[in-house]
Parts: structure tokens; C-alpha cells; sequence
């Protein structure tokens, strides 16, 4: 492309991996819809891998294959979430000894090139032009906010995304209810399980909300009436919260045989809200003479002691964090 930029051509474009020798680890898309490079920009800064093909990220024990990530540095806690994600996300990934590495078109499942399909990719629909500003802004811990970004992209390695990239694996179906394709529109709004997280929530803070089915609808309308500005980015934070933790389940049940539990995943929610809210309160106990009282209240929120109705607190606590 002139000027030196990547077309729309190659950003389409894909591997399916063979044996490794032609693909490059980070820089190349290889898993999911984009390079690794772009997912983790914070790890591949720390890596000692840049550069390198798959085959050289990794090696083959007794006919398993195993990955080999080193690292500048030792990694700080949030950045140890980051290198799980990863971990996860390339855990399904088949090298395959005896096949070559080859280049595919990513806009649909076969792999194959189309006048279709290239139409749609230039297309493209515009639809979440603004979406991302808003979330960024929201009040939710980074890592947290991270999960919520990918969603949206649809980057997370979910069954559906893997299969779409040549991973073979033995059900696509979703790991909560067995039913459907697990897309990131069904796991994160579809799922019978899923829908009733969201219902707990919005009865949490008494509201009634319709429930978009494409995830940046959804989070857009992820809103409350007659609050302030800073108050709408606690309740966004609320909802990439969920998302967050709704993945954390889901790669629990798959990777250690966990149990669906739609009302653990939504108190796992509360917590990381709870402690982004700590964090909050924290920042500004010196000015505050009620602080610790504030800080009871939180944990009454967010923990359910013996909160009967919790919507009146919620609101409360969402006008204190508003004017601090």
C-alpha cells in the first residue's frame, strides 16, 4: 500500500498454522482476528520473543507441544492477568509437525477469498464509532476493562472465534448451556445462564432495561436516568465488570471443570466493583471526615449485608463517588 501502511487486503488476511517456521508469533494474525502484538501491546513490550516464528516461541516433549514465553522482567500483578489471558487464548492453538503454514481469508469460515465477502469487509458497518471513548472512561479497574474492550471487538479466543481460525477442537457449543454456537454474542448476552447475571443486576439497583443482542448496543444502553456524568461511568464500570467476570467463570469451567453458577459470576462482578470503589474511597479519606462510614456502606452494597433494598443504597453511594 503506498505510504507503507497495511491495506485492507492484508489486514484481512490470516495463518493457519502448520508447523510454525513461516508465522511470526506476535506480529503475525495466527489465533483470533488480529496479532497478538495488538491483543497484548503490554506484554509484547516485556517479551523476549519479539520477532520470532511459533516454532521458535515453543517446543515438542514426548509429542506435546509446548509454548516458551520469556519475559524482560518479572511481571506486576495486573500484568500477570494479562500473561493468564494470553496463556489462555493460545492454549488451544493445534501445531501441526507434517503441514505446511498457510495464508487464509479471514472474513469467512473456510478461509477462502470472495467478492462478498471482501464487499463486506469494506464495507464494514460503523456501528461502534464512539463506543470505545465511552468505555475507556469508565470507572472499572484496567484489567477489567481490558475483557470488556475485547468483547466488544469480538477478540476473545471464544469457541466460535477458534473454530473460525482453524483450531480444532472437539464441541463449539456453548460451555454454560450446551445449546448454542459459543459466540461472544451468545456467551456474553444470549446464554440462558448469562441473561440471568444481567437480570440480577439490573434487580440489584431496581431497574427494568431492555437487553440488547449486539454487545456495543448493550453497553450503550447500559444506562441510568438523572445521574451525573461520573456517576453513568460507575454504572458502566458495573457492566464491564460483568463481562469480565462472565469470562473468568467460563474459562474456570472449561480449564478446571468448574460449575456454572450464574450467581457467583455476578458477585464476582460486585467484588471487582467494590474494589475499584475501595480504591476510590481510599484516594480520598483524608478529606473526607465520613470516609469510613462510606467504606461500610460499599461493603454493604456490594458484599449484601443485610441490604433489603439495595437500589436506594446503590443510588447513594453512585451520588457520593459522583461528587469526589
Amino acid at each position: 500500500m503506498e505510504g507503507g501502511g497495511q491495506g485492507w487486503f492484508q489486514a484481512e488476511m490470516s495463518w493457519r498454522i502448520g508447523h510454525g517456521d513461516r508465522v511470526k508469533f506476535w506480529e503475525d494474525v495466527c489465533v483470533g482476528n488480529t496479532n497478538l502484538k495488538s491483543e497484548f501491546p503490554r506484554l509484547y513490550s516485556l517479551s523476549c520473543n519479539q520477532s520470532q516464528t511459533v516454532e521458535e516461541v515453543g517446543g515438542w516433549e514426548r509429542d506435546v507441544w509446548r509454548w516458551n514465553l520469556r519475559w524482560r522482567r518479572a511481571r506486576f500483578e495486573w500484568e500477570s492477568v494479562l500473561e493468564k489471558d494470553l496463556k489462555a487464548y493460545i492454549s488451544r492453538t493445534i501445531i501441526k509437525r507434517q503441514e505446511q503454514d498457510i495464508r487464509v481469508w479471514g472474513v469467512n469460515n473456510k478461509g477462502c477469498f470472495s467478492m462478498k465477502s471482501a464487499y463486506e469487509s469494506i464495507r464494514g458497518d460503523g456501528t461502534r464509532i464512539g463506543v470505545f471513548d465511552l468505555l475507556w472512561k469508565a470507572k472499572a479497574l484496567p484489567s477489567v476493562l481490558i475483557i470488556a474492550w475485547r468483547s466488544i471487538l469480538d477478540r476473545l479466543p471464544t469457541r466460535e472465534c477458534l473454530s473460525r481460525r482453524g483450531v480444532t477442537m472437539e464441541s463449539t457449543s456453548c460451555v454454560f448451556c450446551h445449546s448454542k454456537v459459543e459466540s461472544s454474542q451468545h456467551l456474553f448476552l444470549e446464554c440462558d445462564v448469562v441473561v440471568r447475571v444481567w437480570d440480577l443486576c439490573l434487580r440489584w439497583i431496581g431497574i427494568l432495561s431492555v437487553q440488547h443482542n449486539a454487545l456495543h448496543n448493550h453497553f450503550e444502553s447500559f444506562s441510568l436516568t438523572h445521574v451525573s456524568n461520573k456517576q453513568e461511568m460507575v454504572w458502566k464500570g458495573i457492566w464491564a465488570s460483568i463481562v469480565r467476570s462472565v469470562w473468568e467463570h467460563r474459562n474456570l469451567v472449561v480449564f478446571k471443570q468448574g460449575v456454572v453458577d450464574a450467581e457467583k459470576m455476578f458477585q464476582q462482578a460486585q467484588l471487582k466493583s467494590w474494589l475499584w470503589m475501595k480504591y476510590r474511597v481510599s484516594r480520598y479519606n483524608v478529606k473526607q471526615v465520613h470516609a469510613k462510614a462510606q467504606m461500610e456502606w460499599l461493603e454493604v452494597l456490594v458484599m449484601g449485608v443485610l441490604v433489603e433494598r439495595p437500589g436506594p443504597v446503590l443510588t447513594r453511594v453512585l451520588q457520593w463517588l459522583g461528587s469526589v
